[in-house]
């Protein structure tokens, strides 16, 4: 009779595995796979080797705190002489000695989590059973069995793989980017993302059934939108709005996701001060990626946040032209949400790929403060119907807007300006650093028999076009709308008739933040009695002056000017608006050295003062996934003076070869989240 199976040792492969499952990019002592790809393991035994004929193995895996079979959260399953594609089973892949290699295969359909595995060996009558350890599965775009399957190589590595990137701000007519760290490979993250998972409401209500649902991106992608504000529970980030961050960190000043996750984490689950959507936009996107979901972060220019359903945004203006505060609806200059990329099974066919996942808070979803997904196809078609919050997402980017003016006799005057919404909706190239413009995605052509169609799907009676004829009023920009500089906007107003008009033009700028909220006014001009002969065109200046803007200038850079032109003889009001971004000076990043790995190297960071005044606390923070350990913060002690250069040396060791990206931010007590980047190329260690 065989004597006992005894295991001695046994090896998790770790570096091996998570390098063929593209899950670590260094050194790593967590195993990490993805499902629908087997994984190997090697079990080294005592005394004797590994017999087919007299020994049985069979393995356990359990994830969650109450694993059952009929969940999905347990299974046991024999060692065999192959594999198969759709269950959990494994096979021998090779025997050395008293060493034995085992191929492990989790199923595309298992739920994602941190697993236990376990062995049970058995000869006769004996028996013994090892825990061999942990490891962790995660979604698998490179799988075409999983929901989250991707066809496009270049694809699953911008929106899986890459740790950096670019998300887009400004206004439709002057859109920029700004760089962000997103890290989802660094120390800790994963560990704080699953932490996540088992820290949201439903996993608090019902551990077995949460767990039993992370097999689907639909589920896990509904509670990291909900888990990334902290509105319902202990979720990552706090929102505000209002200038006011002295007990937090101003929302312009983060670079990148790492620093936010890990003092959420360090914090005990408590929220993180402050974030806008730019920043819970990233922060989702860094933990879908880091779940294996493919994810993006879009924005969308002149989005509507439309509070009771109706599709129209109304913007409330005083006798004046000058709006009002306390308007219900919004117009944000740009709203920032996550796409994921999955399968909906939950919907009719059709309606697989990009889907929008928000986790702004905004409006509630079914009871929580979560939006999506929302399939970005749904929204094109105008099925408003299907899940989740389809009617939301279109009105974001569909909405008619209403100006209602004050009369002298107290009624309102109501004048509507469609096709403002949604102007653009842009992302990051694959590949490259560079938009890439997606509103087709979203909506038709413009005026077309298919965007009628939608329309009218939708029961959304879009208001017409305004005819060419009649009275005219439009907003142009200078060049050199730098912050610290004075600079003209200009009214420019047309008649389009064959009779002469007599109007009035009240014309005005006011600072504003990206989210629709009005600053103070800080410009003006209300002309009484303006002609206008048949077909003729006058432009009216109006001056920007840094003294008026300057010291009530939002973070956001952003200045609203308005011109409203008013026929004093029929009362027609015609509205011309725009947002003028003031553009703040750029970050001069340096990189002295040749770039090695773990090498030491320095960057030279250099701002020059654009303001007639001097800048006081001025600090810059740099941080790189695989260059930097955390984040690298430089003060400077001194004022820097208008003109002067800002200017500092930081030491850092590239941990990680491969292109990379330095993210740079300055903050100062005037100029307030200026970004600047570097992408760096480094060189392996040499053996």
């Amino acid at each position: 009779m065989a004597e006992d199976l005894q295991l001695e040792s046994w090896d998790l492969q770790c570096q091996h595995n998570n390098l063929d499952h593209r899950t670590f990019e260094g050194e790593c002592q967590q195993l990490v796979v993805r499902r629908g790809q087997s994984f190997i393991i090697t079990l080294h035994f005592a005394g004797r080797a590994y017999d087919a004929e007299v020994d049985q193995l069979s393995f356990n895996v359990e994830t969650g705190p109450c694993p059952i079979e009929s969940s999905g959260t347990r299974s046991h399953f024999p060692l065999s002489c192959s594999l198969e594609e759709s269950t959990w089973n494994s096979a021998v892949e090779g025997q050395d000695g008293n060493a034995l290699t085992v191929f492990i295969f989790p199923p595309p359909d298992a739920r994602i989590g941190r697993y236990h595995l376990t062995l049970e060996t058995s000869t006769g009558n004996q028996g013994s059973s090892y825990r061999l350890g942990e490891f962790v599965l995660l979604f698998n775009p490179w799988c075409p069995d999983d929901s989250v399957f991707m066809e496009s190589e270049e694809a699953r590595v911008e929106y899986v793989l890459t740790q950096h990137g670019h998300i887009y701000q400004g206004s439709k007519d002057f859109i920029y980017s700004i760089p962000w760290n997103f890290g989802q490979f660094e120390d800790g993250i994963l560990d704080i993302c699953l932490q996540l998972l088992d820290t949201n409401p439903k996993f608090l209500r019902n551990q077995d059934k949460d767990c039993s649902r992370r097999n689907s991106p639909v589920y896990v992608g509904r509670v990291v939108s909900a888990m990334v504000n902290c509105n319902d529970d202990q979720g990552i980030l706090f929102g505000r709005w209002e200038n006011q961050y002295d007990d937090g960190v101003n929302p312009m000043a983060w670079s990148g996701s790492v620093d936010i996750l890990q003092r959420w984490q360090q914090y005990g689950c408590r929220p993180v001060r402050y974030g806008q959507c730019w920043v819970f936009a990233a922060v989702a996107c860094t933990v879908l990626r880091c779940l294996g979901i493919p994810t993006r972060v879009v924005t969308n220019y002149n989005s509507a946040h439309d509070t009771n359903g109706n599709l129209i945004i109304e913007q409330y203006l005083d006798e004046n032209g000058k709006l009002q505060k306390g308007n219900r609806d919004y117009i944000w200059n740009f709203h920032c949400w996550v796409e994921s990329w999955m399968a909906r099974p939950d919907l009719p066919e059709g309606y697989d790929g990009w889907q929008v996942l928000d986790p702004t808070p905004q409006e509630k979803s079914e009871g929580v403060f979560c939006c999506g997904p929302t399939p970005v196809k749904a929204v094109k078609e105008g099925e408003l119907h299907l899940k989740y919050d389809a009617r939301f997402v279109f009105a974001e980017v569909n909405a008619d807007v209403a100006y209602l003016i004050l009369q002298s006799d107290m009624t309102r005057r109501k004048t509507l300006h469609p096709s403002i919404i949604g102007k653009n909706i842009t992302t990051k190239s694959v590949g490259r650093d560079t938009q890439e413009d997606i509103t087709h995605n979203y909506k038709y052509q413009e005026d077309s028999e298919e965007e009628r169609a939608v329309f009218e799907k939708a029961q959304h009676q879009k208001s017409p076009t305004p005819a060419e004829e009649g009275l005219k009023v439009r907003i142009k920009a200078s060049e050199g709308m730098n912050n610290g500089c004075d600079f003209d906007v200009f009214a420019v107003i047309n008649n389009n008739t064959p009779e002469e008009h007599r109007c009035r033009l009240m014309f005005g700028a006011r600072t504003a933040s990206y989210n629709g909220a009005l600053g103070p006014e800080c410009g003006a001009k209300d002309l009484l009695n303006v002609q206008l002969g048949p077909y003729e065109e006058k432009v009216v200046p109006l001056r920007i002056l840094y003294e008026k803007y300057g010291d009530c200038l939002m973070q956001d850079n952003l200045i609203k000017v308005m011109a409203l032109l008013m026929d004093l003889d029929s009362k027609e009001v015609v509205l011309g608006a725009r947002d003028i971004y003031v553009k703040n000076p750029d970050i001069k990043v340096r990189v002295l050295g040749e770039p090695i790995q773990k090498r030491k190297l320095v960057a030279e960071l250099t701002l020059t003062n654009p303001l007639p005044t001097a800048l006081n606390g001025c600090v810059f923070t740099m941080e790189g996934a695989g260059l930097t350990e955390g984040q690298k913060v430089q003060e400077i002690e001194s004022p820097v003076g208008p003109g002067e250069e800002a200017k500092v040396r930081v030491d850092f060791v590239p941990r990680q070869s491969g292109l990379r990206k330095l993210v740079v931010d300055f903050e100062s007590d005037r100029l307030k989240g200026v970004k600047g980047y570097r992408n760096v190329i480094i060189a392996p260690l040499p053996k």
